[in-house]
């Protein structure tokens, strides 16, 4: 998958742009600006869209005030930018599973992405990791497959349910892999990780962030990313594209905003929110979490999301998914 990035010369001519607005017109925001996210307080989104509203709020000098609406994998927030009027002071901080997967596993859906939103920029990507309990005496994708063709129906892999992210993963690999896995759902990210980690399953697909500590303590073990390359500090973990050609997929969050939004504050936004993940120190703090920032132009956004969306329905095809 072609990795989303701004040019240094992008980068700054959007900033100049920016810069060169007349201070004059440079009205908005004259008022505290809302931030909805679909994810809950102390998770990975939260506490980077937080880092992010503060730098923002110190440059605008007005609060950028974060609210957490999850729930209906992610439609309750998507639902709650979309009922706020299209003034320029409520924005979406999405990921993919609410503009981009949604669609194809609702068989209806009360937003469509396409058309009730509209860029902002891009924020960053996060890779997921197949990880093994180690008693399994896995030590690669390879030995996995081999087992899971040996015994077949016998490999159970934690997820947070078949419409989500890493239960799309498990599927697809699976029909790639030619195996088959139980999947066994669970209702959050730290259950089913716990319970690879217990034995009670053994394996799990989860994003690097959420896996960090255990892989590092040795509690789990990495075999492979789902992303296009190898991930920095997991560089000795093959990616499942190395054996399986075309497998690249990761996580990632955005901004967008409601179709109707003033183009001065979606200008802005834009052009501020670009700055703000050029920050060396943003970069870093965001790596910590799991996240490789990824500053870009709304333009550039919208050209990801429409090749994104063609990937995943290409990917329910694939593996047959039905909506529901």
């Amino acid at each position: 998958m072609p990795r989303y990035s701004l040019s240094r010369i992008a980068l700054a001519g959007l900033l100049l742009a920016a810069a060169s607005f007349p201070a004059s017109a440079q009205t908005w925001p004259t008022r505290p600006v809302h931030v909805v996210l679909s994810q809950p307080p102390g998770s990975s989104p939260d506490i980077l869209a937080r880092l992010i509203a503060d730098r923002l709020g110190k440059a605008w000098d007005k609060p950028v005030v974060v609210e957490n609406r999850p729930g209906g994998q992610n439609v309750v927030g998507a639902l709650a930018v979309l009922k706020a009027p299209a003034d320029g002071y409520t924005f979406y901080h999405a990921t993919a599973a609410a503009l981009v997967i949604n669609p194809y596993t609702f068989k209806a859906l009360p937003y469509d992405p396409k058309k009730d939103f509209v860029p902002v920029g891009m924020v960053g990507q996060s890779g997921f990791v197949v990880a093994a309990n180690p008693a399994t005496g896995f030590k690669s994708i390879g030995d996995l497959v081999a087992f899971a063709k040996a015994n077949p129906d016998k490999l159970s892999v934690a997820t947070e349910g078949p419409k989500t992210f890493s239960g799309m993963m498990a599927a697809m690999f699976a029909s790639t892999a030619g195996v088959k896995m139980v999947a066994v759902p669970y209702s959050g990210v730290q259950p089913g990780i716990l319970d690879t980690i217990a034995g009670r399953t053994q394996v799990t697909f989860q994003a690097v962030a959420a896996t960090r500590a255990h892989l590092q303590r040795g509690a789990l073990l990495p075999l492979a990313v789902t992303t296009a390359k190898r991930l920095p500090g997991l560089d000795q973990v093959p990616t499942l594209g190395e054996t399986y050609p075309g497998f690249e997929y990761s996580g990632w969050q955005a901004v967008v905003a409601p179709r109707g939004t003033p183009a001065e504050a979606l200008r802005r936004y834009s052009a501020d929110l670009a700055s703000v993940l050029a920050d060396p120190d943003i970069v870093k703090r965001l790596f910590d979490l799991g996240v490789v920032a990824e500053a870009g132009t709304a333009e550039q956004l919208g050209k990801y999301l429409d090749a994104e969306h063609a990937r995943w329905a290409k990917l329910t095809k694939d593996i047959g998914f039905v909506p529901e």
